[in-house]
């Protein structure tokens, strides 16, 4: 499981914002303030662009009048994992709030910051950031799935890890690589789900295989409140 997406098994997870561009004291009281939503404030170091692209972060905040503001929005929504983030705005004024509407900012700070209007803030949008992180991870689970692929019987494998966009699957006999199959899924606490999936990648040497779900199965959505469910995000 990715250090970047983590979930504790014991239901509580921890989402990551960037803070780009502030000084010390400001990210010690916005820490202060989104660590009750189990939301921390991470400072990034050196270029912010760079580390866009490089690392995953459930939200980001910066101030929107910074010298830089506009390349690191487009880095923002430019990267292949970050795109989807929450992005937090610094402001002095409306003008500097609606400038970069264009980048879908999702919620903006007053300048100066006062506690209880960040809180406020922050708890009308922390689910947002909550949800962001549960499209990556990946929940360690071992119980046994059935395969049904064309016409043949069923193959019995056991998952490995779920998430809420698949799976991935330990079977003794080899999977079909191109056309779909139908998962069954033994989850516990829920009666079976059964999802259209395809294979995505195999690992030959440990029988490992990928299964991506059906974007146009809405089953799926199913495995999602499962997921909500066992992180205890409500």
């Amino acid at each position: 499981m990715s250090s970047t997406t983590v979930a504790a098994i014991s239901g509580k997870i921890t989402a990551r914002t960037a803070s780009v561009h502030i000084d010390p004291g400001c990210n010690a009281f916005l820490h202060d303030c989104f660590k009750q939503f189990n939301i921390h404030i991470v400072p990034v170091e050196g270029d912010p662009v760079s580390a866009l692209n490089r690392q995953k972060y459930e939200a980001c905040i910066l101030r929107l009048y910074d010298p830089e503001a506009d390349k690191i929005l487009q880095a923002a929504r430019n990267s292949a994992s970050n795109r989807r983030m929450v992005i937090y705005g610094i402001a002095r004024n409306t003008q500097e709030a609606l400038r970069y509407s264009a980048y879908g900012i999702n919620a903006v700070f007053d300048e100066p910051l006062d506690r209880q209007r960040v809180l406020k803030v922050v708890r009308a949008t922390h689910l947002l950031v909550i949800h962001e992180l549960r499209r990556y991870v990946r929940i360690p689970l071992v119980s046994q799935t059935e395969i049904e692929s064309g016409h043949r019987a069923p193959i019995i494998g056991t998952t490995l890890e779920i998430s809420s966009g698949g799976i991935s699957v330990r079977s003794n006999t080899p999977l079909p690589k191109s056309d779909p199959v139908n998962l069954v899924l033994n989850l516990p606490g829920q009666e079976k789900i059964s999802v259209r999936a395809f294979v995505c990648w195999q690992r030959e040497g440990d029988k490992a295989y990928g299964l991506r779900f059906d974007t146009a199965d809405d089953r799926r959505l199913k495995v999602r409140a499962w997921i909500d469910q066992y992180l205890e995000i409500v």
